[in-house]
């Protein structure tokens, strides 16, 4: 049994390379340095994995989708799945779409969720696959298509735009980040960290993240009014209304709120003690 991973040279590719070859899996890579061309691949491999970057995955996909038949299987490693799925649909093959909710620095794949989204497959091919992953660790979460991507606006949109909105604010204001250094609490040094791991990246995967999901738009308006309804009570001075909408988002957040306490006293203690 074959699996090849389309863009495999890059730090994603190089990660799950050997969780399939830990499967059993002979392993194919192409790239744009490699002999071994996308279709060359598809034509060869039991299992092909698309993973390049967003913008191009419907384009590499259509390339291969012509040479690939009903006895293979097709997934992609894209943020987005509504429109790379349709794409993959258009070959013979089946199709399951994946998406990896961790980047490619992390040591392995235990401990980590991978959103699978069956589309055109077996459920025997679907257990095969998902078990490549379970079996080291990771967790496999279900979900069509739409919900994953509804799912992904807030999960990757929303945390995404307000981290960078935060880098922004900090620039317009003129905050000099070293000077507030000797002023660091836990907090804000997460929320600088987190700042700064996203900026340290290549924007244009934030871009792709962003401005191709369809259901990012309404979730930034909904941010957008947070934040213009927060900024009218903080400007008043009101602490009563400061109360009310506080106290509505922790009626929201429910009992998440004590279990994000929990996590970041963890989080906060391991940085005290590194």
């Amino acid at each position: 049994m074959k699996a090849g991973i389309i863009g495999g040279t890059g730090k994603m590719g190089r990660l799950f390379c050997p969780v399939f070859e830990r499967a059993g899996y002979e392993t194919l890579v192409s790239g744009r340095t490699t002999a071994l061309t996308a279709e060359d691949l598809a034509g060869t491999c039991d299992i092909v994995v698309v993973s390049v970057p967003i913008r191009e995955t419907e384009n590499v996909i259509a390339e291969i989708a012509p040479v690939m038949e009903k006895s293979q299987l097709l997934c992609d490693f894209t943020s987005l799945k509504v429109a790379p799925v349709k794409a993959m649909l258009a070959s013979k093959a089946d199709v399951i779409g994946l998406h990896p909710m961790f980047g490619p620095s992390v040591s392995s794949i235990a401990g980590q969720t991978i959103v699978v989204c069956p589309a055109r497959a077996p459920e025997e091919t679907v257990a095969r696959l998902t078990g490549i992953f379970t079996r080291e660790g990771a967790v496999c979460t279900r979900a069509t298509p739409e919900e994953h991507d509804r799912m992904m606006a807030v999960v990757q949109g929303l945390t995404h735009f307000v981290t960078i909105c935060m880098a922004d604010a900090m620039r317009r204001s003129g905050c000099d980040i070293r000077a507030t250094e000797p002023y660091m609490s836990p907090v804000y040094q997460i929320e600088l960290g987190l700042v700064g791991r996203l900026l340290s990246q290549d924007g244009a995967l934030y871009a792709d993240i962003l401005e191709k999901n369809p259901y990012v738009p309404e979730v930034i308006d909904a941010c957008r009014a947070a934040a213009e309804d927060l900024s009218a009570i903080v400007k008043s001075g009101d602490p009563a209304a400061f109360e009310a909408f506080f106290k509505q988002d922790n009626l929201h957040l429910g009992d998440y709120c004590g279990r994000g306490q929990e996590l970041t006293d963890r989080l906060i203690e391991c940085m005290v003690k590194r």
